[in-house]
């Protein structure tokens, strides 16, 4: 399955202009609400940093509450990515219902549904217009070595240092080494 790279563009670039969202940090929580998705912050075991279940036509998202804010903004971001893109898993416990998982295995680049979760996740919470319009004049200052810069934008976001350095490398602002 080919990641759907325009069809997220858009379909984030919709969340933003219908919700007249035009400068960072994007309120993931109001998103979340605005789709009307219950969003529960409970302390999950191990490593599942969220995850996504399906009933009806309503749905909760469960978010690692032992895991830093940032991360959890992420994981809230990629779990709207799959309600919105992904059909999700029957798993049979009392009732049917449909669950995704985000845990280790949702970082690794290797299912399809979670290279577009992420990808979902990055252009909600980094929108590249206003990245760019964050950079404007600012071009020779774009550095994978330059800290300041990367933790500022990062602390504007509300996105850790490594998923801002990432998506400025996906968008190639940052050449990397």
């Amino acid at each position: 399955m080919p990641i759907r790279r325009k069809t997220i563009k858009r379909l984030v670039e919709d969340i933003l202009t219908t919700a007249k969202i035009s400068e960072p940090p994007i309120p993931v929580e109001r998103t979340a609400k605005d789709l009307r998705l219950l969003v529960r912050y409970e302390p999950f075991q191990g490593e599942l940093s969220g995850c996504l279940i399906r009933q009806g036509d309503g749905a909760t998202v469960g978010i690692n509450s032992l895991h830093h804010e940032n991360r959890q903004r992420f994981t809230l971001a990629h779990e709207i990515g799959h309600y919105l893109l992904h059909k999700g898993e029957e798993v049979i416990v009392d009732r049917g219902f449909r669950v995704n998982l985000r845990d280790a295995e949702a970082g690794k680049a290797e299912n399809p549904e979670e290279i577009e979760a992420n990808y979902f996740a990055a252009e909600l919470l980094m929108p590249e217009r206003l990245l760019l319009n964050d950079l404007k004049g600012r071009e020779f200052d774009i550095d994978i070595e330059n800290d300041e810069l990367i933790r500022e934008l990062a602390k504007r976001y509300r996105v850790s240092t490594q998923a801002l350095t990432h998506r400025l490398v996906n968008l190639g602002f940052i050449i990397s080494q």
